[in-house]
């Protein structure tokens, strides 16, 4: 079962809406009530399989709204370019790679992927990788570390 070691700060639903609008997203119901409940942070099991080919990663911290290193502003800024349309990132893991969220209204609404950064790709999808359907199958996945 999937349990927060160290959260971020709490915020608000007004906090997230206006996340929303400074980015021009809306974000999934269950990823909504992750923020209100954790906004982030630390998780307990954090082991996941990419794919059968590439193996297990771990994630090294959810990112949350507000004032913390680690914050979703500063993250859509800096891979806005990066990602597929679509999807904003929730998290990376040690090797920089971002865990991403399919954003609401879009395709891939509330599936998680995952985005090998240095994996050479000419098509934008090459490098995502599935990881679950939605979120709350996603963090139900993760396991401890051996």
């Amino acid at each position: 079962m999937f349990e927060m070691i160290n959260p971020n700060e709490k915020i608000t639903e007004q906090d997230i809406l206006a996340f929303e609008k400074r980015h021009n997203i809306y974000l999934p119901g269950e990823y909504i009530d992750f923020l209100l409940k954790y906004n982030g942070g630390y998780s307990k099991q954090s082991v996941f399989q990419i794919s059968p080919d590439e193996g297990n990663s771990l994630v090294n911290k959810f990112y949350g709204i507000g004032n913390m290193q680690g914050n979703l502003d500063r993250v859509i800024d800096n891979l806005d370019d990066d990602l597929p349309e679509g999807f904003i990132s929730i998290g990376y893991d040690p090797a920089g790679n971002e865990i991403c969220l399919g954003t609401k209204n879009s395709k891939y609404e509330g599936q998680i992927y995952f985005w090998m950064h240095d994996m050479e790709s000419n098509l934008k999808m090459d490098n995502m990788f599935l990881l679950s359907t939605d979120f709350t199958s996603f963090l139900d996945s993760l396991q401890d570390e051996e």
